[in-house]
């Protein structure tokens, strides 16, 4: 039954993404707010209609740890745009090909986040202490994300993209959009494929904070894989929703401190009290609720 879960989940994502990149952005277009926010709506919809199909299926304590945990994901999620839109306007990739980029990103995160799920959950299964080290870790990234300055995005010290310039000759244009071309008959990566890289090795240190959170609701590795999956889909049609306004959201850093802080006490409570899920969901909603209020009634003021 649980293998038969995980085929029918991972072939209903292909489907939805062959259907999304083969025919509804089929042509490379700039993808305007009204799109986006449709698309948006569309992502959150399927995600809680699974959650209505985890509810009958498993049972309300199940439906509530991935309601809470993807309510997670998709908060970290949003902060990780900022770092999208940095890497974007560093590399100049034009918004043509931003959609491109990130449809081929949610493949590579959907592999890499496998293999984080397995090892993490199997690590808590089989050491049992190794919870206190993912909440001693959420609570420490938690208390400098909260006190650390803007973040600064330098692409060009990526350890992987080094690699990859040390081994393939790489273009000085974009070709129209596509990943690999040839000059002189010689295979050469486009900038289009650095930016992926980057994307790709940049969400490996999102994973890092964002697992070990969601393990902290749940160690069910279907429900911590398919919280993951359903928020990061969304992730790209939000990107393009909230690219224009994401500056205005600047006290959703502090929120997304608290949270992940939150969620590490919750983990090294686990043995001695355990934060009830509905509490943990109440915390982690109201706590973005709060964070977005405030940002709008107290705007950021511009730099001189």
């Amino acid at each position: 039954m649980q293998i038969a879960a995980w085929i029918i989940f991972n072939l209903v994502v292909i489907l939805l993404l062959t259907f999304d990149l083969g025919v509804f952005h089929r042509r490379a277009h700039a993808v305007e707010f009204k799109e986006a926010l449709g698309w948006s709506a569309v992502w959150i919809t399927l995600a809680l209609l699974f959650n209505l199909g985890v509810y009958v299926v498993r049972g309300p304590d199940t439906a509530l740890q991935f309601l809470t945990g993807y309510l997670i994901e998709e908060a970290l999620s949003v902060d990780n745009l900022f770092v999208f839109l940095m890497i974007f306007s560093y590399f100049q990739v034009s918004p043509l090909y931003q959609h491109r980029v990130l449809f081929w990103g949610i493949l590579g995160a959907m592999v890499m986040r496998v293999l984080f799920i397995i090892c993490g959950v199997a690590l808590i299964h089989m050491f049992h202490w190794v919870i206190y080290i993912f909440g001693g870790f959420l609570v420490v990234t938690g208390i400098k994300m909260a006190f650390a300055k803007e973040a600064e995005v330098h692409p060009e010290k990526n350890p992987v993209l080094k690699l990859l310039r040390r081994f393939f000759p790489i273009t000085d244009h974009y070709a129209e959009g596509k990943f690999f071309t040839r000059v002189n008959g010689r295979l050469a990566l486009t900038p289009l494929l650095v930016v992926l890289v980057v994307i790709e090795t940049t969400d490996v240190i999102f994973a890092m904070d964002s697992i070990p959170a969601i393990l902290a609701i749940t160690t069910d590795p279907f429900i911590v894989y398919t919280s993951n999956i359903c928020a990061i889909l969304g992730l790209r049609s939000l990107y393009f929703a909230l690219a224009g306004v994401m500056q205005l959201f600047h006290y959703l850093h502090y929120g997304l401190a608290f949270i992940l802080s939150f969620v590490g006490v919750k983990m090294l409570l686990s043995t001695t009290y355990k934060i009830p899920v509905t509490v943990a969901l109440g915390v982690v909603a109201l706590t973005l609720l709060i964070s977005v209020v405030i940002s709008v009634l107290f705007p950021k003021k511009p730099t001189q």
